[in-house]
């Protein structure tokens, strides 16, 4: 039975409900930028799950102590060498990718010690973003999470179907996949309508295959 005080699922972020749903009862699970714990909480009260996380921010982790969480400060640019091989079920990133300097060493990382890597991102190929940048001639903000191009930390626009082919390229399975606009579920041409993408990654094949995809 879920806690009284724990988050329900009606509470979490729509990408992080997707999130949630991907991750199997009594995994062992790391989130990485957690934030202030709600889905390690949740996952937890909801699932069993056995999860840890890091989070830059000295407020997030005092949040995650705060719900008895097991969380530590730490940097994700200085990769996870303090964790064996398959050491977890699952890893998360959401919403951090994007900001991130070395994002394949990041999912790299991911992979090698958990078994599943989940990651979710705004989508700039969505028909907004195409119509702000081909009419104001400027970048858009991401979808759903407006930031000046100027603000910390500094992110990298690409889209759903850059990062299909950035898999593609490296040999990385994707094993599931879930779009969003707002909290609503996009089937037909993600890349161009979906505001949030979710992929659920596998370790990388033994040879990498050629970059190739079928962005719309």
């Amino acid at each position: 039975m879920i806690p009284t005080n724990a988050p329900s699922l009606t509470t979490l972020r729509p990408d992080l409900r997707q999130v949630a749903d991907l991750i199997p009862t009594g995994a062992r699970a790391l989130d990485l930028g957690c934030g202030n714990g709600e889905l390690l909480d949740y996952l937890r009260a909801a699932k069993a799950v056995e999860g840890r996380g890091i989070e830059r921010s000295e407020a997030g982790v005092l949040a995650c102590v705060r719900r008895g969480l097991s969380v530590r400060q730490g940097n994700l640019q200085e990769g996870l060498a303090d964790y064996p091989d398959k050491n977890f079920d699952v890893v998360i990133l959401s919403q951090t990718l994007q900001f991130l300097n070395d994002p394949a060493m990041i999912l790299g990382e991911m992979l090698r010690v958990g078994r599943l890597a989940i990651v979710s991102f705004p989508n700039w190929g969505h028909w907004r973003c195409r119509l702000q940048l081909l009419v104001g001639g400027r970048i858009p903000p991401p979808p759903d999470y407006p930031q000046p191009w100027h603000d910390a930390p500094r992110r990298q626009p690409f889209s759903a179907a850059d990062f299909r082919d950035f898999c593609r390229a490296r040999g990385i399975t994707i094993r599931r996949t879930a779009y969003l606009s707002g909290d609503r579920s996009i089937k037909r041409v993600p890349n161009l309508l979906a505001r949030t993408a979710i992929f659920a990654l596998e370790r990388p094949s033994e040879r990498p295959v050629g970059n190739s995809g079928r962005p719309f």
